[in-house]
């Protein structure tokens, strides 16, 4: 008799191996270590096995690592960390990358999305990536979340990826992302805040549950323009953007002043703080919660989350490394794969 398809929220989770040189690999390992204490739901890494046995000696870590199918995964989990071959063998040691590194870390994410899509895995979950790494070997997107969003097009045309950084305390989105200051400023539009709040809005009620998500939208400028004095953006942009998600029936307010949105009472007021540019939204979140934050990817048609922060090669390959902002992004990607089913 043929098995009934599983749900998504039910298999297990497609982890990448990240840049090689960096501790991606040390927090995978640490991390099926303690799965049990930490009730990690099941998870295969695509990559290198015997990189990863390295690794582990190096660290001097007893992982046992078994080579599988993504369809054998989570019936190894318990005894085995399961690995998925990618066909890219690493060789870098911690904190040097070399030729074998962005081969290796493409391979892995393209490898990842592809199960996914095909329902092989519930969920991407990215370890973090060295751009500048990458570019030196002609990678031309500005990062991670850009280069799924190119892997998710369909018809040629790529979903809106819109970048939140998630901790039980705190849930940020910047509009804009990864771009100069200069340039963001001269990209913010109405349209731009408008349709980024719709897919968190959206993303809200289907991966977290809520049913009427609380937007708190930022001003641009200090006290949100100080109406008008202090720069015009938030009167001629943020403020058309807040009414139209509101006529959409979209819960949002503001331009709000940034500087007093993120103390405690505030963050009570709403499920999500958009944010006009990077640092304005990530501040906050890295000094509330820099240790399990968790980056999530929405507006794609496939769950992303990573570890909210870089590569860290001073510390790669040391024992250093702290697993807990991957735990946090495993536990969050089977979270939204649930509810996703539910």
């Amino acid at each position: 008799m043929e098995h009934e398809p599983r749900k998504p929220g039910s298999r297990p989770l497609a982890l990448t191996l990240g840049e090689p040189a960096g501790i991606g690999p040390d927090i995978t390992l640490l991390a099926w270590l303690n799965r049990d204490d930490l009730k990690l739901p099941p998870f295969y890494v695509l990559g290198d096995r015997g990189f990863l046995a390295r690794r582990a000696d190096m660290l001097g870590l007893n992982v046992a690592l078994a080579e599988v199918d993504a369809a054998e995964a989570e019936a190894v989990f318990t005894k085995a960390l399961p690995v998925v071959v990618t066909g890219e063998a690493a060789s870098a040691k911690p904190g040097h990358p070399d030729p074998s590194s962005a081969p290796s870390a493409l391979a892995s994410i393209r490898r990842a999305v592809a199960d996914v899509q095909a329902g092989r895995a519930g969920a991407v979950v990215t370890n973090p990536i060295a751009k500048s790494v990458l570019y030196s070997a002609g990678f031309r997107h500005p990062g991670h979340t850009e280069y799924l969003a190119e892997l998710a097009a369909s018809d040629g045309k790529a979903p809106q990826p819109v970048m939140m950084l998630w901790s039980p305390m705190l849930a940020v989105v910047p509009v804009t992302i990864h771009l100069a200051l200069r340039e963001a400023i001269a990209q913010l539009s109405t349209d731009l805040i408008v349709s980024t709040a719709r897919i968190v809005a959206r993303s809200l009620k289907t991966s977290f549950g809520l049913t009427r998500p609380r937007l708190a939208l930022s001003g641009l400028n200090p006290h949100a323009g100080e109406d008008g004095s202090l720069g015009t953006e938030d009167k001629a942009i943020v403020a058309p953007a807040v009414e139209l998600l509101r006529a959409e029936g979209i819960d949002a307010r503001g331009p709000l002043p940034a500087d007093t949105m993120f103390h405690e009472a505030a963050r009570k007021t709403y499920d999500c703080a958009i944010c006009m540019y990077h640092d304005q939204a990530l501040i906050p979140i890295k000094t509330l919660a820099f240790d399990d934050g968790v980056n999530v990817t929405l507006g794609l048609p496939f769950i992303r989350t990573s570890p909210d922060h870089g590569t860290a090669f001073d510390i790669a390959g040391t024992g250093r490394a702290n697993p807990a902002s991957l735990v946090a992004a495993l536990r969050l990607a089977a979270r939204m794969a649930a509810a996703r089913t539910s």
